[in-house]
């Protein structure tokens, strides 16, 4: 037991998954290069394996890096979160979501105003990837995103099942339609997201050929504001609110899309975020 990792190695571990950067590490800790590098040594001695390595001019996680730094951040946690509950309920650590812009702009709103009401609410910004990453790692209690198949390590839950929609000017002929669909598209020029985005491979598969790209570009609010200063038309998610200028008309096609909440089952739940898990799929 005394070659066990302490509080203070695991602790500047943390910080150092962090920032990936001796030099910046040390000065958020407060400590002195060759102080810092000592506890990460001794943290590499007690677990047994490297926890980093050099990449290039840069530093990455081992496999063991990566599974060290998730276990040092869930004990910070925990023990963050026994500190503030025994000072005072309402000084406690605030839940952590994680989701993307659209999810948070258009889809979330009322839940998240409804928890916030009655607990601290941090949010990261980040998309499905990120967010499936970062709960993961113990960075964010829970996430919403959009992403087929969900992440096999998580427990997740359905928050809405949404459809499509073709954003067009609304001096646009289309904009005087019930429906689109993909035909509509032909010699049309398309906003679409960068290559790779799982809603641009779902575009892809089906686009007409004499369809041009007119942007790449992420975000459905840029997105949609590129769609009112007559750059192109766009496929957006039901859920979207139009600009000024912009028609949203139903398209099919696509058929939907699923939104989840996702969680770490390892973690020890807070009472708050199966409240907060419980308003985003109530």
């Amino acid at each position: 037991m005394s070659n066990a990792p302490d509080f203070e190695q695991l602790e500047a571990f943390a910080v150092f998954a962090e920032h990936l950067n001796l030099t910046h590490a040390a000065r958020a800790l407060h400590l002195s290069q060759p102080a810092l590098h000592t506890r990460l040594r001794r943290l590499g001695e007690a677990v047994g394996a490297p926890l980093y390595r050099r990449d290039g001019r840069g530093l990455v996680l081992t496999e063991a890096g990566l599974r060290t730094a998730r276990f040092a951040r869930e004990i910070r946690a925990r023990l963050g979160d026994f500190t503030e509950q025994m000072r005072d309920e309402q000084l406690r650590a605030p839940i952590t979501l994680c989701a993307g812009e659209g999810a948070l702009l258009y889809l979330l709103g009322p839940a998240l105003r409804r928890f916030a009401r009655r607990h601290p609410l941090r949010v990261l910004v980040r998309d499905a990837e990120g967010t499936s990453r970062d709960v993961a790692a113990g960075l964010a209690h829970v996430g919403v995103l959009s992403l087929d198949p969900p992440p096999s390590a998580l427990e997740h839950e359905l928050v809405a099942e949404v459809g499509f929609a073709l954003a067009v000017p609304t001096s646009d002929p289309l904009a005087e339609r019930p429906g689109a669909s993909w035909s509509d598209l032909a010699g049309r020029q398309l906003i679409v997201p960068p290559a790779g985005r799982p809603h641009r491979v779902a575009l892809d598969q089906h686009l007409p050929d004499d369809v041009e790209i007119a942007v790449e570009i992420a975000g459905w609010p840029l997105t949609l504001q590129l769609v009112a200063l007559g750059i192109g038309v766009a496929i957006v998610n039901d859920f979207c609110r139009a600009p000024r200028g912009v028609t949203l008309v139903a398209f099919s096609g696509l058929g939907s899309r699923r939104y989840i909440v996702v969680r770490d089952p390892r973690r020890d739940l807070d009472p708050r975020v199966e409240d907060l898990w419980t308003k985003l799929t109530g």
